[in-house]
């Protein structure tokens, strides 16, 4: 779980603090270890240039002291008082901390140290290596030797195991060693140390920046263009759950439109039924009676009134009921020319009042708002008449910024909104209708008066 939690937090972050720690340790790495490779391989290039170095002039000194080292097993007095004179003075005598001259055999032939002279002693592998013909360097930085602790002093030491060969025959016969005070050479080290240091830290941090401002500005622009992505994915998404919304409410509208139009027709067929059928009907009965069957009745033409009256008030009904279907030409009205005109066809048939204020209508309307506008008016003055009889109608335009609002009210008794049946066909379908266009429907009705508003916005409709 801990370690869910640490790749968790880690890819949380930033490309750039990621490349910035991976990064940095690894630069960090490399550099410790290219800066102590190339530090050895200069301290290895320094250590056996500077022994060669000393080792060619210890031995162009002493080599003309020493004699055939082929055939002599011990140095004589004078080689020895040579040496001494020569090792003890002069430059050597402040450079040489302790020398030794080896045979093949381990035998000390001559030392510094008297005590060590013609002992036998184990070869060492610097020896071995020495007696092969090679050179041997080593630099020991802070040692306290013997020899050091005698003088008091503890300094560093450069040692060194150098070959003595035969002129003429290049064969090695002897190794001289000699322990060399390595105060400028250790200074010398330290330079070069440092400044390989210094070049290879350099180097790797020049890089590292570099490579920093590469993968910072990289960084960004996937950052931004993250946050860009983000962004459109929330709108998106966003757009999405809105059409989710709608289309599940056009789904609820399509089915209760469905199931209203049923209902209107079921509505406009009970009422064909009840009212123009049964006139035609009652007509029909009468045209078989026997006072219009017998010409001399008297009572005939009084039934041929009483029969046209009943075919006139049924042909008023039809008209009423189609004019109720039909609607004027509204694709090329204004909104206050449908206004007017829903205002006008409700006074001539009802004969009512009805006052009209209109403000600030919009210029543009799309067929569907229109329709929808006609209806609203149309079906809740109807309704205002009915059940209010009339008193007090007013229709209502206002607009506030890109909505605009309409409402119908009256003067009536009202009524307890919440008795208002789903199956209620006019209001019902006027509810459907407005939200099916994304508007708002809302009824207020108390004693006296109901007013019954709808508003859209012209920027989703319009």
């Amino acid at each position: 779980m801990r370690a869910d939690n640490l790749i968790t937090r880690w890819n949380s972050q930033s490309l750039t603090k990621q490349f910035l720690l991976i990064g940095g340790i690894v630069a960090t790495t490399a550099m410790v270890l290219v800066g102590g490779f190339v530090s050895s391989l200069i301290e290895e290039a320094v250590t056996r240039n500077s022994a060669a170095t000393t080792a060619l002039y210890v031995d162009s000194v002493i080599a003309p002291l020493l004699p055939d080292m082929q055939t002599t097993r011990v140095l004589d007095d004078a080689a020895a008082r040579a040496l001494d004179e020569t090792l003890g003075q002069g430059a050597l005598g402040g450079r040489l901390l302790s020398f030794r001259l080896w045979r093949a055999d381990g035998t000390v032939l001559y030392s510094n140290e008297e005590s060590a002279i013609g002992k036998r002693l184990d070869l060492n592998d610097d020896l071995r290596t020495a007696f092969a013909g090679r050179m041997v360097a080593e630099f020991e930085p802070s040692v306290t030797t013997t020899e050091a602790i005698d003088q008091g002093v503890g300094r560093p030491l450069l040692k060194i195991y150098n070959p003595v060969l035969q002129p003429w025959s290049g064969e090695v016969v002897a190794v001289s060693e000699f322990h060399e005070v390595a105060d400028d050479f250790q200074r010398s080290l330290r330079r070069a140390r440092f400044h390989s240091w210094l070049a290879v830290a350099a180097f790797t941090v020049s890089f590292f920046i570099v490579l920093s401002a590469i993968v910072l500005r990289g960084s960004r622009t996937i950052e931004s263009q993250r946050r860009v992505l983000r962004q459109r994915v929330d709108e998106l998404s966003t757009l999405l759950s809105q059409n989710e919304t709608l289309r599940g409410r056009l789904q609820r509208a399509s089915q209760r439109a469905t199931a209203l139009n049923e209902s209107h027709l079921r509505r406009i067929g009970a009422d064909l039924h009840d009212g123009p059928a049964q006139l035609v009907a009652f007509a029909s009965l009468r045209l078989d009676s026997n006072a219009l069957i017998s010409p001399a009745t008297p009572a005939r033409q009084l039934e041929i009134a009483s029969i046209k009256a009943s075919l006139d008030e049924a042909m008023d009904e039809i008209r009423t009921i189609c004019s109720g279907l039909v609607l004027p030409q509204l694709e090329a009205a204004s909104l206050s020319e449908i206004l007017e005109r829903s205002v006008e066809a409700h006074k001539q048939r009802t004969g009512s009042a009805v006052d009209l204020s209109i403000s600030s209508p919009p210029e543009h309307l799309s067929p569907s708002a229109k329709i929808c506008i006609y209806r609203f008016v149309q079906e809740t003055l109807n309704n205002a008449y009915r059940h209010g009889g009339g008193a007090g109608q007013r229709v209502v335009q206002t607009t506030e910024g890109d909505r605009v609002r309409i409402e119908v009210a009256d003067g009536g008794p009202g009524f307890d909104v919440d008795d208002i049946q789903p199956t209620s066909l006019g209001l019902a379908g006027l509810r459907e209708r407005i939200e099916s266009l994304g508007g708002t429907f809302e009824i207020n009705s108390s004693a006296p008066g109901t007013v019954v508003r709808m508003s859209f916005s012209t920027e989703e409709i319009g």
